[in-house]
């Protein structure tokens, strides 16, 4: 049923929720997993030498991140992480316009701003526009 799902990973509580779930769904059905974790870009007004600075601390968070995930679904077989820089959702969307995934994992709410009421905002519009089924994780 699923050969490809991306799971968007954060860090935060749900994300490890959802990673939890898609690792699951993934050695059930013999699936790949693609780990996709989004990292706001930095803005060019810093100027130099801030700017590389900024950019490198962001790059070193973003590490952080994909280990932790490495380490919380270690022993899967297929497995694949991905760094992007951009908003979340609109890199999880293209993510999957690319690699055309059967199933977007995600959790219902990640460390960014609250900005949705019931769900976050990012899980909203990936929601309202991923060209597969998404499943959110509370």
């Amino acid at each position: 049923m699923f050969q490809l799902i991306l799971l968007a990973f954060d860090g935060s509580t749900h994300a490890q929720k959802a990673a939890t779930l898609a690792a699951d769904l993934a050695r059930r059905y013999g699936a790949r997993l693609l780990v996709l974790h989004a990292f706001d870009p930095v803005p060019d007004y810093l100027g130099e030498p801030f700017l590389q600075q900024a950019i490198a601390r962001r790059t070193e968070a973003a590490e952080r991140v994909a280990a932790e995930a490495r380490v919380l679904l270690e022993g899967l077989s297929d497995l694949e992480i991905e760094i992007l820089e951009g908003p979340p959702a609109e890199a999880i969307l293209r993510a999957a316009e690319v690699r055309q995934p059967d199933l977007i994992v995600m959790g219902t709410r990640g460390l960014g701003q609250l900005k949705g009421l019931l769900l976050g905002s990012q899980s909203q519009k990936v929601l309202a526009h991923a060209p597969c089924p998404v499943l959110l994780v509370r």
